[in-house]
């Protein structure tokens, strides 16, 4: 709207300059460049940060910490890095309680990272990951993964987080999966003794089959030196073709292409109340899923080609 126009609906003096009060903060809002916005933001974090205001929740999820620290780092692996490609997303709920169960690799576990980052960016919603004790008995690593949204993997917190409708992850291979060799690639361990099955029959959400397909290949574990492992308190400590023999250069991952696949939904809404403790139903069912599970990542397989190209 030009001044003249401005004159004549607010009955002033034609040809008087009127300004708005608050021209000069739309005038200068365009002017900044993209750094200028970024330090803006930064800053404007920072005096959050400082002054408490913020959220966090019983688990010790913080949003915005998660938002604007957390996903970022993670979100240039997964974008340039490993170029991760997606698949069945419209299998995955927009709202409510659900339980996404998937298979575990790479020696270290990034995977969950990588799946985190496609749900938070492509559904929309927070991943709440089920993660071993091991992970929070280290101080600085315990600490992210709260800020982070993920808790332990224990039948109480899963409960407490789907009866909140939350999405939760987990991963019941656990330290199997992630930490086998090599030569056992994308050949799913055991699903442990169904608990994952127990806690969505009895929160009654469906567990959604997803396939990781790429982790296997950014750390190839060829070798275990068991002994440093009982030594350190740790499931294994991994030999690689990179690590130790390159340093802190062999924690590097290698740029592989992943994929994840989200397989169709299994509700469990049609098992009866006393389904959850029945031990032949939690391992039909907890056998289905991995079968579910394996058969994808072999689909999956196929479909990726070369692991790095």
């Amino acid at each position: 709207m030009n001044a003249h126009h401005e004159d004549e609906r607010f009955g002033g003096d034609e040809g008087a300059q009127v300004i708005p009060l608050n021209a000069a903060r739309y005038d200068e809002e365009p002017r900044r460049n993209p750094v200028e916005r970024k330090i803006a933001s930064g800053l404007a974090f920072l005096r959050r940060r400082l002054a408490g205001d913020y959220d966090v929740d019983e688990f010790g999820f913080d949003p915005e910490f998660n938002g604007s620290v957390l996903l970022p780092v993670a979100r240039a692996l997964y974008e340039r890095w490993f170029r991760v490609e997606l698949f069945g997303l419209d299998n995955v709920p927009e709202k409510g309680g659900a339980l996404i169960v998937a298979n575990h690799s790479g020696t270290l576990p990034i995977d969950g990272i990588m799946l985190s980052v496609a749900v938070h960016d492509h559904v929309h919603r927070d991943l709440r990951l089920l993660g071993a004790d091991l992970v929070y008995q280290v101080p600085v690593l315990g600490h992210l993964s709260r800020k982070a949204g993920h808790t332990l993997a224990c039948h109480s917190d899963a409960a407490r987080l789907l009866d909140k409708g939350e999405l939760v992850g987990v991963f019941p291979e656990g330290f199997k999966g992630v930490g086998k060799p090599f030569a056992d690639r994308y050949k799913l361990q055991r699903f442990g003794r169904g608990g994952f099955v127990e806690t969505a029959l009895r929160a009654n959400v469906p567990i959604i089959p997803c396939a990781i397909v790429g982790a296997e290949e950014i750390y190839p574990k060829i070798a275990d030196l068991k002994p440093l492992a009982r030594l350190l308190g740790v499931p294994y400590f991994p030999i690689t073709p990179t690590f130790p023999f390159f340093g802190p250069l062999g924690l590097v991952p290698l740029p592989s292409k992943w994929m994840i696949q989200f397989g169709e939904p299994i509700p469990m809404d049609e098992y009866d109340a006393n389904a959850a403790d029945d031990p032949m139903t939690l391992f039909n069912l907890t056998d289905h899923v991995r079968e579910n599970v394996q058969q994808m990542l072999y689909d999956t397989l196929l479909r990726r080609g070369s692991a790095f190209f």
